[in-house]
């Protein structure tokens, strides 16, 4: 099988390191492709930049000529997932709800840790959403920005660990780690702390693995009906970005930046 492993914000070094713990977790036979957004915020830190990664990535997935079987998305507490379920025919994950699934069958209560302050009440709200937050022991943020994540591994791991402490203090049994920027950190937290540690990245690809082995797909009845036809300005906006970045004249002005971040760079 094939699973796409999307990185809602366009940093590709980030991409990179969730693309590597997708492949490490994935079972023999399972194919991980992982892509981020042809356009967007490099990273994610509150409702504004989350809902227009939403967009973003709903736009590359609508552009997007590769065959796969299962979508996991790599936002913790980020909107869109349900927009995906709609687009798409294949089963779609998001790693908030797959790390707190997970964690739910490895103890009596979780918690998680995340960048931000900022990002406690939109990770909550998701949880709440998700019917996982009634065992939730609490949500905390370290004061790393999801880009600060990459700049010192040390120095990362230890900020990750102090807050995950606090929250254990707090009743969580097993801890979460809430950003696709800490994917791969699980083994060394859990060392420190002496619980599980989920990597969400990691149970969204062996869900995803399961869900597809099952035969089993997003129901398209009521809430998931694929969107009704009908014309959306400008729309989409991937392949003819992606046109602008192999250097045809298209009139779309874009940064630079986003000029590197193309199917090839995402390896797809």
């Amino acid at each position: 099988m094939r699973i796409l492993v999307m990185n809602p914000n366009t940093t590709a070094s980030m991409t990179a390191s969730i693309r590597a713990t997708a492949t490490a977790v994935a079972a023999p036979g399972t194919e991980i492709l992982a892509t981020e957004p042809l356009w967007g915020p490099e990273s994610i830190e509150g409702h504004f930049e989350g809902y227009l990664s939403a967009a973003a990535v709903l736009d590359r997935l609508a552009t997007l000529d590769t065959p796969f079987d299962a979508l996991v998305m790599a936002g913790f507490g980020e909107p869109g997932r349900e927009g995906a379920q709609e687009l798409l025919d294949v089963p779609v994950l998001d790693i908030t709800e797959c790390a707190a699934q997970m964690a739910l069958m490895l103890g009596h209560a979780y918690g998680v840790v995340t960048t931000l302050d900022r990002a406690v009440p939109q990770i909550r709200d998701r949880l709440l959403t998700a019917g996982l937050l009634q065992r939730c022991a609490g949500v905390r943020g370290t004061g790393l920005g999801v880009l600060e994540l990459e700049e010192d591994p040390e120095r990362t791991v230890a900020v990750i660990i102090e807050a995950a402490r606090e929250v254990v203090r707090d009743g969580a049994e097993v801890i979460c780690l809430g950003c696709g920027g800490m994917a791969g950190l699980q083994e060394e937290v859990a060392a420190a702390l002496g619980v599980p540690v989920v990597d969400g990245v990691a149970a969204a690809v062996k869900f995803a693995e399961a869900v597809v082995g099952l035969g089993l797909t997003t129901s398209t009845q009521r809430s998931f009906a694929p969107p009704r036809p009908k014309v959306i300005g400008s729309w989409p906006l991937s392949s003819h970005l992606a046109g602008v970045a192999a250097g045809e004249r298209g009139g779309v002005r874009h940064s630079v930046r986003n000029t590197e971040f193309s199917p090839k760079t995402s390896g797809i």
